[in-house]
C-alpha cells in the first residue's frame, strides 16, 4: 500500500482528471450541439445538466462516507465518471447526453466530496492552505487543458470522450493500491443523527466560507457561457475572445500555492478580503478597457491571480471555522455553494445583458465581489466563533 504523501497525490491527480473532464465537456458539446443545429438556449439549458447533477446527489453523501469510508466513496464517482465519457459516442440523442451529463456531476461530486474531506480532514493545520491550493491548482489545470480536446473532432466524435474516459480509468486505477480509512463516526453525538441538522450547524458556523466559491463558480460559469456573447455584441471577434478567456483560468494557476501557503501564515480571512479586492479592482478595470484586446487580456489575466484562487481559499476558510466532525458536511455545501453560483451565473448576467445594454458586462461580476468583500468583512473570526460555540 502506498504512503501518505503518496495517497495525497493520486487524491490529487483525480481532481485533475475531474477538471480535466469538466472543462473538456463543456466547449466540447457545445459545438456538438451547435453543429447539429441545436438553439443556443437548448444547448444553455443542456449544459446545467452538470450542476443539477452535482446539486442533487449532494444531500445524500454524508452517510455513505461515515458507512463506507473515504476510497468507495471516491471509486465509485470516479467510476461513473469514466464510465457515463465512455457512453457519449454510441447514441447522439439529446435526452441521453443530458442524462450523462447529469451523471457525471453526480460522479464529480462525489469524487470531490471525498477527495476534500479526506485531504481537509488529514492535513495539518500550518500546511491546509497549501494542501488545497494544490487541489484547487491541479483542478484548475485540468479544466484549462480540457477544452483543448474539442480540435480532436476534425478527427473523430468518438476521439475526445474515448480518450479522456481511458485517461480517468488509468487515475482511477491507482486507487486501488490506496488503504481506506473513515472520517471521524461522533456526529451523532455531537450533532444529532440527521444530516439536515449537520448542514443547518455547518451553515450556522461557517456561512461565510460558503461565499468565495459560490463567487468562484458565478465567476467560472459568466466568463466562459456568458462574456463570449458580449465580447461579439461589443466588436471583438470569435479568435480573440478564445483568447482572453484563458487567460483567467492560466493566471490563475500562478497564484494558488502562493496564496494558499500565505493564508497559512497571515490567516484566511485577511487573504480572501485582499484577493477579493483585487478582484474587484481587475473588473472595474476590464469595463474601462473592454474595447481593447490587450486591456481584456491584461484585466481577465489580473483578475485571475487573485479571485482564481477563491475557490480553493473558501474550501480552507471552512476548514478553519468548522470543528473536524462538520467536515463532510461542510464539504458537501462547498460544492453546493459553487453549483448554486455556477447555475445562477450564466442566468443573472444574461438577465442583466438584456435588461441593462447600457452598462457593462463586467459591473455584475463587480457587484457580486463588493456583496462577498462586505460578507467577509462583517463576519465573525473563527477563533471567536469556535469559542462563542464551544
Amino acid at each position: 500500500m502506498v504512503s501518505t504523501r503518496t495517497r495525497f497525490w493520486i487524491l490529487i491527480g483525480l481532481v485533475t482528471i475531474s477538471g480535466f473532464s469538466q472543462g473538456m465537456l463543456l466547449p466540447l458539446l457545445a459545438v456538438i450541439l451547435e453543429q447539429n443545429g441545436v438553439s443556443s438556449s437548448i444547448n444553455g439549458l443542456h449544459a446545467t445538466g452538470l450542476y443539477i447533477g452535482i446539486l442533487i446527489s449532494s444531500p445524500f453523501m454524508e452517510k455513505p462516507l461515515q458507512k463506507l469510508g473515504y476510497k468507495p466513496v471516491i471509486m465509485i464517482g470516479g467510476a461513473l465518471v469514466f464510465i457515463s465519457l465512455a457512453l457519449f459516442p454510441f447514441w447522439q440523442a439529446l435526452w441521453f447526453w443530458f442524462i450523462l451529463r447529469v451523471a457525471i456531476g453526480i460522479g464529480d461530486q462525489v469524487l470531490h466530496f471525498g477527495t476534500q474531506t479526506w485531504i481537509t480532514a488529514t492535513s495539518a493545520s500550518h500546511s491546509r492552505g497549501k494542501n488545497i491550493a494544490y487541489y484547487g491548482l491541479f483542478f484548475s489545470l485540468g479544466f484549462t487543458i480540457g477544452p483543448l480536446m474539442t480540435n480532436l473532432l476534425e478527427f473523430s466524435i468518438y476521439l475526445p470522450f474515448l480518450l479522456s474516459s481511458v485517461l480517468s480509468l488509468m487515475v482511477w486505477l491507482m486507487m486501488w493500491r490506496v488503504n481506506n480509512e473513515t472520517p471521524p463516526n461522533d456526529q451523532a453525538t455531537a450533532y444529532g443523527t440527521s444530516s439536515y441538522k449537520r448542514f443547518l450547524k455547518a451553515i450556522k458556523i461557517g456561512w461565510v466560507a460558503f461565499l468565495p466559491p459560490m463567487a468562484y463558480g458565478f465567476l467560472e460559469a459568466t466568463l466562459h457561457g456568458i462574456f463570449p456573447v458580449y465580447g461579439l455584441r461589443i466588436g471583438h471577434d470569435v479568435n480573440v475572445l478564445s483568447f482572453i478567456i484563458p487567460s483567467f483560468a492560466a493566471a490563475s494557476l500562478l497564484s494558488q500555492i502562493p496564496l494558499g501557503a500565505l493564508s497559512d501564515r497571515v490567516g484566511r480571512k485577511i487573504v480572501i478580503l485582499t484577493v477579493v479586492s483585487g478582484g474587484i479592482a481587475a473588473f472595474i478595470l476590464a469595463a474601462i478597457f473592454e474595447e481593447s484586446t490587450l486591456g481584456l487580456f491584461a484585466t481577465f489575466a489580473m483578475g485571475g491571480l487573485f479571485v482564481g484562487s477563491l475557490f480553493s481559499l473558501g474550501i480552507s476558510y471552512m476548514t478553519d471555522l468548522l470543528p473536524r466532525e462538520l467536515l463532510p458536511a461542510g464539504n458537501i455545501l462547498c460544492g453546493m455553494a459553487f453549483s448554486i453560483g455556477s447555475i445562477l451565473g450564466p442566468f443573472l448576467s444574461g438577465a442583466f445583458l438584456d435588461f441593462m445594454p447600457g452598462l457593462s458586462f463586467f459591473y455584475i461580476i463587480v457587484a457580486l465581489l463588493v456583496i462577498v468583500f462586505a460578507a467577509t468583512v462583517l463576519s465573525r473570526d473563527p477563533q471567536t466563533q469556535k469559542t462563542a460555540d464551544a
